[in-house]
C-alpha cells in the first residue's frame, strides 16, 4: 500500500460521497441506468442500528479515491461466515497507485480477523483489467457456478404466486 493512501470506515455524512462513487462505478460498468440508490437508502443500509452492509473509503493524498462495499454471509459447508464484496471501485485517474490493492487487503484482513471461511465477489466477464488484478492477488474464478437473480419485480411476482 502506498503511504499516500488511507483506508477508513464510512461514517454518517459520507452518503453523498458514496453515492457519487457508486455512480462513477455504474458509468464505468455501463450500468448507470440501473442506479436507483439514494442517500437515504445508503444511510439506512450502512448506518442503522443493524446495518445490512458496510463500506470503506480510500483516500489518496487526502482526497476520496475509491470505495468498497461489503456484507457478511454464511457458508453452510464451511460452517463459517464469509465476506461478500459487492463493489470495489477506484477513480480512473488514480488507478495504478495501489489503492485497489489496499482496499482488498483491508477487507481480506477483516475477513481473516472475523474468522471468515472465504471472501467472494463477482466481476463482469468483459472487465479484463479487474480479472487480471484479482488473479494477480491469488483470487480464483468460480467458473462452474452461475449467478441467478430475482430483481424487485421478480420478488414481487414470486411472492404473489
Amino acid at each position: 500500500m502506498t503511504s499516500a493512501c488511507n483506508i477508513r470506515e464510512a461514517r454518517p455524512g459520507d452518503e453523498s460521497l458514496l453515492l457519487g462513487l457508486i455512480r462513477e462505478l455504474a458509468v464505468y460498468e455501463q450500468l448507470e441506468h440501473e442506479v436507483i440508490a439514494d442517500e437515504s437508502l445508503l444511510s439506512a443500509a450502512l448506518f442503522s442500528p443493524e446495518p445490512t452492509a458496510h463500506a470503506i473509503i480510500a483516500e489518496y493524498k487526502g482526497e476520496p479515491a475509491g470505495f468498497a462495499l461489503y456484507f457478511f454471509n454464511f457458508s453452510t459447508f464451511l460452517g463459517r461466515p464469509g465476506l461478500y464484496l459487492e463493489d470495489l471501485f477506484v477513480r480512473e485517474p488514480l488507478r495504478g497507485h495501489g489503492i485497489g490493492k489496499a482496499l482488498l487487503l483491508h477487507l481480506a484482513t477483516l475477513a481473516h480477523q472475523r474468522g471468515c471461511g472465504r471472501m467472494e465477489w463477482s466481476v463482469l466477464d468483459w472487465n479484463q483489467p479487474a480479472i487480471d488484478f484479482y488473479q494477480s492477488l491469488g483470487a480464483v474464478p468460480m467458473e462452474e457456478w452461475t449467478v441467478f437473480r430475482l430483481d424487485r419485480e421478480g420478488l414481487e411476482g414470486l411472492v404473489g404466486r
